[in-house]
């Protein structure tokens, strides 16, 4: 809880999932959480929550496809706080088809979000963690960055993606950042529901129904990063089920 309390943690895709464990786990070890995400009630109702529990969060309505909301999110966090330790870019889609639906559309929402949404991140957080001296990046991947299957191809592109991606950073970062991958396995959201293909939708929901674990789970990965020393810097955890191959 020491290395914890006091941070300024700013979280995207905050609203659900992963990140509202995340936010709601940070909070309780004592972090100021600044959420992100597209639809503010829920995010509204996400702070009220962090509050009533004797916890302090601040929230702004995010797009992670435009990069001014990013930049946005952290002066957000340093006129509200004075300072951003660490940014979660945790908001992503996972819309997967096979190619013969040409689903183009969520190819391209998939690359925004999942890849030009980090890297939108990265741009509005870099510069400040450059001129503090200090900051923590944690980028959410995927075992599907690992290797693909049918129907995932360009999912796992933009998960190969931010794995490369943070990865690259990290050797740039030099020895007062830190950066670090989060790649989850099957988890219990609702990443299903924007799937159009039935029959794809259908699959996945039983593979999330016998294998996902809970969202916390995830939240007490990314805390475990976030925990450590500042001269300790965590490059990558992979967590999936027990059940899962």
């Amino acid at each position: 809880m020491s290395e914890i309390k006091g941070m300024v943690v700013a979280i995207t895709g905050a609203s659900s999932g992963i990140g509202e464990a995340t936010a709601l786990l940070l909070a309780d070890r004592g972090a100021k959480v600044v959420l992100g995400a597209r639809g503010t009630e829920r995010l509204a109702a996400l702070a009220d929550r962090i509050a009533g529990a004797a916890g302090d969060a601040t929230y702004a309505s995010t797009d992670v496809k435009r990069r001014q909301d990013l930049a946005a999110l952290v002066a957000l966090a340093r006129e509200r706080y004075g300072k951003l330790d660490v940014l979660i870019n945790n908001a992503g889609v996972m819309p997967i088809s096979p190619f013969d639906d040409l689903r183009v559309e969520d190819w391209d929402e998939m690359i925004d979000v999942n890849i030009k949404g980090v890297l939108y991140g990265i741009a509005a957080a870099l510069p400040v963690f450059r001129s503090q001296g200090f900051g923590h990046f944690i980028n959410i991947a995927s075992t599907a960055g690992f290797k693909t299957v049918p129907n995932q191809s360009v999912y796992s592109a933009t998960k190969f993606a931010v794995r490369a991606i943070s990865e690259g950073l990290r050797q740039e970062a030099g020895d007062r950042l830190r950066v670090t991958i989060i790649s989850p396995g099957f988890v219990a959201t609702n990443f299903a529901d924007r799937v159009t293909n039935q029959s794809v939708r259908a699959q996945l929901e039983a593979s999330r129904d016998a294998l996902a674990m809970p969202p916390a789970a995830i939240a007490r990965a990314i805390v475990f990063a976030i925990e450590q020393p500042s001269d300790v810097d965590v490059g990558e955890i992979v967590i999936r089920s027990t059940a899962q191959k």
